[in-house]
């Protein structure tokens, strides 16, 4: 049984930033993405996150690539709507796939108390993968909320056009149960909550 979601445990966003919207240049001339309802359910988790008073995280992607629209300088690089950095917030710049290299994110985290991360965000096998794998490595007890992430199409070295949902799943399946927990949305807020009864039902003990 998972234990409810309390004061040691953050909700890390990772990359909510408009330049994912930029989809001829993350899936080609076919770009595409999965999980339109990413975005809701990033806001549901947030509200919640801040309603309770638990700590929430960001990382932001200031590319190093000159042509990629995650980039500070470009209207794309900006926050998307709704996912407003506050006072309180950890809040780290990268420019790698991973938040933890070349960050303050681990010693932050470890000063604010927390050894438990609930993560989404973008793209699920760009830097999602990546921090979670770390987070995990790391040694955080860590939750991959699985229908709060997306990811584009992916085109293989024979041409070949992955689509995103396959993508995602793969990504998903390969970190479950080695890197991370993967839930969905609904668990992460009734483990959140406070009563088990919630607790109980994410966990199918009714």
């Amino acid at each position: 049984m998972i234990p409810r979601f309390g004061d040691d445990t953050a909700l890390l966003l990772i990359d909510v930033q408009k330049g994912v919207d930029v989809l001829e240049h993350w899936g080609g001339p076919t770009g595409r993405r999965n999980n339109p309802h990413a975005e809701s359910n990033m806001l549901s988790l947030l509200a919640d996150w801040r309603a309770r008073g638990n700590r929430v995280a960001f990382t932001r992607h200031n590319s190093r690539e000159e042509a990629s629209p995650l980039k500070f300088s470009l209207p794309t690089g900006a926050q998307k709507d709704g996912f407003d950095v506050e006072s309180g917030d950890v809040l780290v710049e990268k420019d790698v796939n991973s938040g933890f290299v070349g960050t303050p994110l681990e010693v932050e985290l470890r000063r604010a108390g927390i050894n438990r991360l609930v993560i989404v965000g973008f793209f699920t096998n760009m830097c999602v993968e990546t921090t979670t794998r770390m987070a995990g490595n790391l040694g955080f007890d860590t939750y991959l909320v699985h229908d709060a992430c997306a990811t584009t199409n992916r085109l293989g070295l024979d041409g070949t056009d992955h689509d995103p949902e396959t993508v995602h799943a793969m990504t998903i399946a390969n970190l479950h149960g080695e890197f991370c927990t993967a839930i969905d949305t609904e668990a992460a807020r009734h483990l959140l909550r406070e009563d088990n009864t919630s607790l109980n039902r994410v966990q199918g003990n009714e």
